[in-house]
């Protein structure tokens, strides 16, 4: 995912749904841009905080975030996930809500809102 750089904090948050498998581990990357979409943004000193809400069982999550230069990895670890959805389903067993905050100076931005679409998986829980 990329979003151009943040000349207007709090307007128009990206809105994306991610896909993980229930008991893996998952990672999305949210990359950051000038105005020209090729030049990474100046991210150096933004704090991250990424998390998941299961509306279900009224429980948040916080993904590991970790900032590089110009972008942030958000991971969902596999201890995490399995605990999310139940059911073998081969379709959809959960949906959480979730998003990304970034504090810039004393500033507060939430650049990305969405939902996490979880899949069934048969071997519930993971089993390597």
């Amino acid at each position: 995912m990329t979003l151009c750089g943040p000349e207007s904090f709090g307007a128009d948050p990206v809105n994306i749904k991610w896909t993980v498998v229930r008991g893996d581990t998952a990672t999305l990357k949210v990359e950051f841009f000038e105005d020209d979409e090729k030049t990474y943004f100046d991210t150096e000193g933004w704090e991250y905080k990424v998390s998941a809400y299961d509306r279900k069982n009224d429980i948040i999550d916080e993904l590991d975030a970790v900032p590089h230069s110009g972008y942030v990895d958000i991971t969902a670890s596999a201890d995490l996930t399995k605990n999310w959805g139940s059911g073998y389903s081969s379709g959809s067993i959960a949906e959480l809500l979730f998003d990304v905050q970034v504090k810039i100076d004393n500033t507060i931005w939430t650049p990305v809102l969405g939902t996490i679409n979880v899949l069934g998986d048969v071997t519930y829980g993971g089993s390597l």
